[in-house]
């Protein structure tokens, strides 16, 4: 105990000196770095081709993609949001109809319910996984239901067997929100094949991200297959042509091939994140009050992020900032209680799961190629924090 005392008063003046390097909460360094070679010569190919929207790029990285995912069909859009969008579209969602979304997420899910003009009912989330569950989301329904959308919260899936059966019970759609789970499975399917059509994001940040905005939607069904691809250009199949009011967005043939390039290195960047989520669940056993993430059984996360809570959130966070070390809020205010949703006039209490989330929550550092002296200098970090009196910090 002296010695690891003794090594963490050296470090905090080390940083203090400037000596270590700040770990940031998130950085792409190591894998650009990696992969800087393949990026240019992609770049080549792709600038030679001459052909820049809804090309061979494109058609190569959706076929990459649904065999990835377990399912027939991809279709690449501009962004996650607009997959959402376009997924409940598809699904005929529109004024009238409500969308059971969590009130623990991130607000695209809800907002992109709001656009199609249906209302967003919030379920709360589990108090020990923070996904949705059946059990949450059944208080919801109500006879105007038509969808509800479990999203696989910071890498770890949703229990979909009780999801599926619930909603075939009461006849609704399921819409997966698979943004921050690429690769996860549940009871061995993969996460974005259980939903008749599913939604997910490629920003930089993601297990799987373009660089810049992309979106995909997943599906075995061939006639939402066609209906997608006719709605995010434009509501055209054939050109000058438009059957429906379609929009744009279509993921661009360069981020197709980063996508596509970097899908072949997607498995072994999990495995990664899987070895610094089990670092940072031993270390952080018994620490102080921080609970650590639980998994829901028959789930294989992906670890998009490794999310601990603590009752001192924010007293840790400025603590671990006075230290150089990185940390954020996923997500510090519950989706309906987001000024946008005031019309709905909710009010502090109404969501105390989702209130407990959000006010106890803190994300770690934890991406492919974060050291393990990085990853202990956070433990340590952390650990001293708990070992001293709360007048202290």
């Amino acid at each position: 105990m002296i010695k690891q005392k003794a090594a963490v008063w050296f470090v905090e003046i080390a940083v203090k000196r400037h000596e270590i390097p700040p770990i940031p909460f998130f950085s792409l360094e190591a894998t650009n770095a990696d992969l800087e070679p393949e990026l240019q010569t992609a770049f080549a190919r792709f600038v030679a081709r001459q052909w820049y929207i809804l090309g061979e790029g494109l058609a190569a990285f959706e076929q990459a993609y649904a065999h990835f995912s377990g399912t027939r069909f991809c279709v690449g859009v501009g962004n996650g949001f607009d997959a959402l969008y376009l997924a409940l579209r598809a699904l005929q969602i529109g004024p009238g109809d409500e969308v059971v979304v969590p009130a623990h997420t991130f607000s695209a899910t809800a907002l992109s319910v709001s656009h199609t003009g249906a209302r967003p009912v919030f379920a709360e989330p589990d108090a020990q996984t923070g996904n949705v569950t059946a059990a949450t989301l059944e208080p919801c329904l109500s006879p105007r239901t038509r969808a509800v959308v479990p999203v696989h919260l910071y890498g770890q899936p949703c229990a979909m067997d009780a999801i599926l059966a619930l909603a075939a019970r009461r006849g609704l759609q399921v819409v997966e929100d698979n943004a921050q789970a690429h690769g996860a499975t549940f009871q061995g399917k993969t996460t974005g094949s259980f939903g008749l059509v599913n939604a997910t994001s490629f920003y930089p940040t993601k297990n799987l991200g373009a660089l810049g905005d992309g979106g995909g939607i997943t599906t075995d069904d061939p006639a939402l297959a066609d209906q997608l691809r006719q709605l995010r250009n434009y509501g055209s199949a054939e050109k000058y042509h438009h059957a429906e009011a379609g929009v744009n967005s279509r993921l661009d043939e360069w981020q197709a091939d980063v996508l596509r390039l970097k899908l072949a290195h997607v498995s072994r960047w999990t495995d990664q994140r899987r070895i610094l989520a089990a670092r940072y669940h031993t270390a952080l056993a018994g620490v102080g009050d921080l609970q650590r993430p639980v998994v829901a059984e028959g789930a294989s996360p992906v670890w998009y992020l490794y999310v601990v809570r603590t009752a001192r959130r924010d007293a840790l966070q400025r603590y671990l900032a006075d230290r150089q070390i990185g940390t954020l809020l996923h997500y510090p205010v519950p989706v309906p209680l987001q000024p946008v949703y005031a019309r709905e006039g909710y009010r502090p209490g109404d969501f105390p799961e989702a209130e407990r989330w959000s006010a106890t929550c803190l994300s770690l550092p934890l991406y492919p190629g974060l050291t393990e002296a990085a990853q202990t200098r956070v433990i340590d970090a952390i650990r001293a924090f708990f070992a001293k009196k709360e007048s202290d910090v």
